[in-house]
């Protein structure tokens, strides 16, 4: 059995809509192993797909189906510390676990390049599986079947407050709101700020990221499905937060401070004690520069 840990991420970045991502140290766990049959338990507790259905399983197993392996079955033991269904990349991380541990078992048959065209196929988009592979911030584009990527490292000096809603947003459910066309004024505007908030990342220029994560193209269309959304960025603004915006699809919140953990778990905590945020809670990260690796 090889046991590998796999960063949680947050997507988006505002205006980065399916292109941009930062990989985070909150981490799920999978122990995998070739065994006969679909033998699938849960480390933690938490409920999960113990079938041929469960995600890891299936991901592997496109793994041995790229590479023209036989395939037999598996032996996964999870460990989900990824919130489900929040915007964490809960998903992605169960893809990647799943394709980084088959080519692990295979004798890595597959460059890290290569296993991130399997993992964004399956996906969809690049923006989760990229940087939970990878590590750090990545900036992506799909190229037909093929993944363009830039990833660079993200500062120690930048802490992300997860701020996390008692009720989950399917993915599915936050596209389906979104408009099927937008102006070309709205595109320039998501299109400058994502360069923007590309370019702020990579120089060091924090006091752009407010600015870069503006978006007309998905929150504006979101926001409305998690109650206290828009008050959770004016409060984080209110408290010195660099940027803030939708995690992903969400329903989680996301900001970001350079004050320090310390001060900014004394901040979440202020922020969560409001009665709006009644059965909030929050997570204090930091950014994974290393993304999945064997243990």
């Amino acid at each position: 059995m090889i046991k590998i840990r796999i960063p949680a991420s947050t997507a988006n970045l505002g205006s980065g809509f399916d292109s941009l991502g930062i990989a985070l140290d909150l981490y799920n766990y999978v122990e995998i192993g070739a065994a006969p049959g679909c033998d699938i338990s849960s480390a933690d507790g938490s409920e999960i797909p113990c079938g041929e259905d469960n995600l890891i399983y299936l991901s592997a197993k496109k793994v041995y189906e790229k590479a023209g392996l036989p395939f037999y079955g598996l032996k996964i033991i999870e460990e989900n510390n990824i919130p489900f269904a929040r915007g964490l990349g809960s998903s992605s991380a169960c893809i990647v676990g799943g394709v980084f541990g088959a080519n692990e078992i295979l004798g890595r048959p597959f460059l890290k390049g290569e296993l991130l065209d399997i993992a964004a196929e399956i996906e969809g988009h690049p923006d989760n599986v990229s940087p939970a592979l990878l590590g750090g911030f990545t900036a992506n584009v799909m190229d037909g079947k093929n993944v363009r990527y830039v990833k660079t490292p993200v500062s120690e000096e930048l802490v992300f407050a997860a701020f996390v809603p008692p009720f989950e947003l399917k993915t599915a459910d936050a596209r389906a709101v979104m408009p099927k066309e937008i102006s070309v004024k709205d595109s320039v505007f998501d299109l400058s700020r994502s360069a923007l908030m590309t370019a702020s990342l990579l120089s060091g220029k924090y006091e752009n990221l407010r600015c870069g994560c503006e978006d007309r193209l998905h929150q504006p269309y979101r926001l409305p499905l998690i109650p206290g959304g828009s008050e959770l960025i004016e409060k984080a603004y209110e408290n010195g937060a660099l940027s803030a915006f939708i995690s992903g699809a969400g329903s989680t919140m996301m900001a970001i401070f350079d004050c320090g953990k310390e001060k900014t778990s004394e901040i979440a905590e202020t922020i969560v004690s409001a009665e709006i945020f009644d059965g909030w809670k929050y997570h204090i990260l930091t950014a994974d520069n290393s993304g999945a690796s064997v243990l």
